[in-house]
């Protein structure tokens, strides 16, 4: 996939980590544009959008959903306004499905086309006019359409970055915890006469924890595992008895 271009520095949205390269996965994710918004603009900068997006590897479907733009990157859904042409003398629209929109999309940006002064100063006056929350959504102002689409696009792959990073952190902590049960587990069993780490293996597969072997039948750990009876024996009076220490 290729890096995203651009003709203008960001030190936010140019961080490393959010630049989509070649060596990512085949597709980036997807982007859903509305079918309203795509016929208010103008066909050649519906184009330039196509060819962005193919270019770094996402697929592009026309819907009619509420946002201007819903991207999904690594499992998280982020959702768009792009005005791309600013009316000074109409603008409570704008802000009413702002406050709208971000009731339902916990991910949503304003990326706004302000090429001139005057159009910025209205910006500036109307957000505090209409008492918008800092951040909520958060509004991005842009000098021309093609770099504000590019700024969509790397907020939306960013955004989707950071979540499959939350995700492996947490994989990784339940997978640590995971270990370290099992551990427990074998060391609790093993420290029982007569059971070797075979035994320890075979009941954490069969039943999986200590509360559940003291909870098991003889039977039912001789149907599961390949301990022998006395063993079976031994293992469910041991583990009661360390159960009743603990309690």
């Amino acid at each position: 996939m290729a890096n995203f271009k651009s003709g203008y520095a960001d030190p936010v949205l140019e961080n490393p980590c959010s630049k989509v390269t070649k060596s990512s996965a085949v597709s980036a994710g997807v982007c859903m544009m509305n079918t309203i918004w795509r016929d208010q603009q103008h066909p050649s900068f519906i184009n330039f959008i196509s060819s962005f997006l193919a270019a770094n590897s996402f697929r592009l479907n026309f819907v009619p959903i509420a946002p201007d733009f819903i991207f999904n990157c690594g499992g998280l859904s982020v959702a768009f306004i792009f005005v791309t042409k600013w009316d000074c003398g109409n603008v409570e629209t704008i802000f009413s499905r702002a406050k709208k929109l971000k009731a339902q999309f916990a991910h949503l940006y304003v990326t706004l086309n302000l090429p001139t002064r005057d159009q910025n100063d209205s910006f500036l006056c109307s957000y505090f006019k209409y008492e918008m929350q800092l951040g909520r959504p958060t509004f991005v102002p842009v000098q021309d359409i093609e770099m504000g689409f590019e700024k969509i696009v790397k907020i939306a792959h960013s955004c989707g970055v950071s979540k499959q990073q939350e995700v492996k952190t947490k994989l990784k902590a339940e997978r640590n915890q995971s270990v370290q049960q099992l551990e427990n587990f074998i060391r609790v069993v093993t420290s029982i006469p007569g059971i070797d780490n075979h035994d320890a293996n075979a009941l954490n597969q069969a039943i999986g924890s200590i509360e559940g072997i003291a909870k098991a039948s003889k039977e039912y750990i001789l149907e599961t595992t390949d301990l022998s009876a006395d063993n079976a024996e031994t293992i469910i009076r041991q583990i009661l008895l360390k159960t009743r220490i603990d309690i």
